[in-house]
């Protein structure tokens, strides 16, 4: 029998006005304190963000290997969201965590080349924040343009401590660069426009460093986004923690669990460290992963069908995380819910201030109703678009690409583009995505190709670095700025580029 949501759906959409995934939207501002539990609570947030850790990659969500103690721990005492979802790869899922909306409509089409830097037009939840009396703070990974009109410091960051590119020693042509030599132990750091030298393991470095920062915040909440470089590839950990599986697996998937262990045991810390300074129940504390996993998909990957860089749910199902002692109440949301929605939801806790035109843009819905009531009602009829972009791979200027690696979920359904035209799945009953029902539902088939048909057409005004790399530098700016610091005068002096 068909709901009266899914008949409105189908009526709309057959009537070409879906054009945005904000259906069931009630008119009005936003963020109305009344209208939201939990709003203008005023929390300190921590939202820590992994990178290539896949949904399987976690004790809690039945890995049967690994050791993840401290977020088994986290998972428990969480408000943990079982059908959320993120972009498939780096760049756009952090874009659409900063702005609330899909990461083609701030420009951000590839992770490289350009087509991974924030649309300066684009306003982030830090700035929101910041305005908002936030003290806001980036530890790790920023990935959103490597030029200094792209970086975190113009973006509404008040503290700056990052690597460059997409990953620690990355380096690729046109802007899209980290510090030259860089390495995951003791790697070079760009702290508040200072390249720094640091002492240890990246994840060690980055938490280390955000809990020095959050110490020191005495006056007013603050905003700490840890996002850290691993697990991404080149796999590398401390001996200690690929020992803990060496023999178990191959040496590869060792390093990429014992990654995992060792961001498990900062998380730990980073706990503890809260309650130490007594600020553990004014204190969100949020940890979401990426996109699908890579490494640890071999060995786990909760029957999902994809992984990193597909629109499968193993491409784009994430955990998430949200502890808030004496605030929320731990257990499982089983809605439908994405990246898109930490905008919106960290703004009604701010109670800060959205302009309706900006209001009006958002994608996302604040999560604040389904964090106080696990059965509050919830926007049932949403679309989630996925699409990796990328195309023409590592070739500049290649047209975009409308039917490329995209989906679309609405409901229990998810409609894939294969090589041969759609296929859908219907995850209730398939979670394995093994099976396409398409011939049985040819009405959903039709509905939501008119929708993502509207979608594009919305998205392509939006796609501002598709011609970026005409006019990029030789050398990346992370490069230069490192060289120019260091070939001064005195003892830090390092060979000029070749």
């Amino acid at each position: 029998m068909m709901t009266s949501s899914r008949r409105d759906f189908l009526r709309l959409a057959a009537a070409g006005v879906l054009a945005v995934p904000r259906l069931g939207r009630s008119a009005g501002p936003v963020f109305q304190a009344a209208e939201q539990p939990l709003a203008s609570r005023r929390p300190n947030i921590v939202l820590i963000l992994t990178d290539d850790q896949g949904y399987g990659d976690l004790g809690r969500n039945g890995n049967p290997l690994i050791k993840t103690p401290h977020l088994d721990r986290l998972y428990d005492e969480s408000a943990h969201f079982e059908d959320f979802h993120v972009s498939p790869t780096c760049s756009p899922t952090r874009a659409a965590i900063m702005t609330g909306r899909h990461e083609f409509k701030s420009g951000i089409t590839h992770t490289i080349l350009e087509r991974e830097r924030l649309a300066p037009t684009a306003t982030t939840i830090a700035q929101v924040l910041r305005r908002a009396g936030y003290a806001t703070g980036i530890f790790g990974k920023w990935h959103l343009g490597d030029e200094d009109a792209y970086q975190p410091e113009r973006r509404g960051f008040d503290e700056v401590f990052i690597h460059g590119a997409g990953g620690i020693g990355q380096s690729y042509p046109g802007t899209c660069g980290d510090a030259p030599g860089n390495s995951y132990f003791g790697p070079v750091i760009k702290h508040n426009g200072t390249f720094v030298k640091t002492d240890g393991f990246c994840t060690d470095v980055f938490f280390a460093q955000a809990q020095q920062w959050i110490a020191a915040q005495k006056q007013g909440p603050f905003f700490c986004y840890l996002a850290t470089n691993a697990p991404h590839a080149p796999v590398q950990c401390p001996p200690e923690y690929e020992a803990m599986y060496a023999g178990k697996v191959t040496e590869k998937e060792a390093k990429y669990l014992g990654m995992v262990t060792n961001i498990d045991d900062n998380v730990g810390r980073l706990l503890a460290r809260l309650k130490e300074l007594g600020r553990e129940r004014d204190t969100l504390v949020i940890f979401i992963n990426d996109n699908g996993g890579t490494g640890g998909c071999k060995i786990f990957n909760a029957g999902m069908r994809g992984s990193k860089g597909t629109a499968y749910n193993g491409g784009t199902r994430a955990m998430a995380l949200w502890r808030w002692p004496g605030h929320i109440a731990p257990g499982a949301r089983p809605q439908l819910t994405a990246h898109l929605d930490l905008f919106p939801t960290f703004a009604a806790l701010a109670g800060a201030a959205v302009p309706p035109e900006l209001a009006a843009q958002l994608e996302g819905f604040s999560l604040l109703p389904l964090l106080a009531d696990a059965h509050a009602p919830w926007h049932d009829d949403r679309i989630l678009f996925t699409h990796l972009g990328r195309w023409g791979g590592m070739k500049p200027g290649a047209p975009p690409e409308k039917h490329g690696v995209c989906s679309l979920r609405w409901e229990n359904f998810l409609l894939v583009r294969e090589k041969k035209g759609w296929t859908l799945h219907d995850l209730r009953t398939d979670p394995g995505e093994t099976t396409d029902v398409a011939a049985e539902h040819r009405d959903v088939v039709t509905r939501l190709d008119k929708a993502f048909d509207a979608w594009w057409q919305a998205c392509l005004p939006c796609l501002v670095n598709e011609d970026a790399h005409k006019t990029a530098p030789a050398i990346n700016p992370f490069k230069a700025l490192y060289w120019k610091q260091f070939n001064g005068p005195g003892p830090n002096r390092v060979p000029p580029p070749s």
